[in-house]
């Protein structure tokens, strides 16, 4: 039987299924909370996050997929997605701002995100969070 080829910038119309679909979205998150929980480098941001991730788990997979032009999975439970006024609640400052993103850029990396994939989802995902800073520090 021939190998399928991964979806690459070439042949994936999304970043969806660039990345590989829905059991790579799911995996990056899962390891992207896995992350948190474990290393003390992401403690600021994990204090955040309340006692679970359950949660949370479930809903950064449903907006990824979304986002990276798979199902609208959140925005079927939810609606519109309204980011910052979702995450006011939380102090969210430039120290979880930059955990968030070195942890995300740890869990693409541990995945095996496609390089040229991460690169870009590393700049739109830097963009947001600084966006949804609401403490100056």
């Amino acid at each position: 039987m021939a190998e399928e080829a991964t979806p690459g910038p070439g042949t994936a119309t999304t970043a969806y299924e660039w990345l590989g679909g829905e059991a790579r979205v799911r995996a990056l998150v899962d390891r992207f909370y896995d992350l948190m929980d474990l290393e003390p480098g992401y403690a600021d941001l994990r204090e955040v996050h309340g006692d679970t991730l359950d949660s949370a788990r479930d809903k950064l997979f449903w907006f990824l997929s979304g986002w990276l032009g798979g199902p609208d999975l959140y925005i079927e439970r939810f609606g519109h997605p309204r980011l910052r006024a979702r995450h006011m609640p939380f102090r969210i400052g430039i120290r979880e701002r930059d955990q968030w993103l070195a942890c995300m850029a740890q869990a693409m990396r541990d995945v095996a995100v496609d390089p040229e994939l991460a690169a870009r989802l590393e700049t739109s995902f830097a963009q947001t969070a600084d966006w949804m800073r609401n403490q100056g520090v």
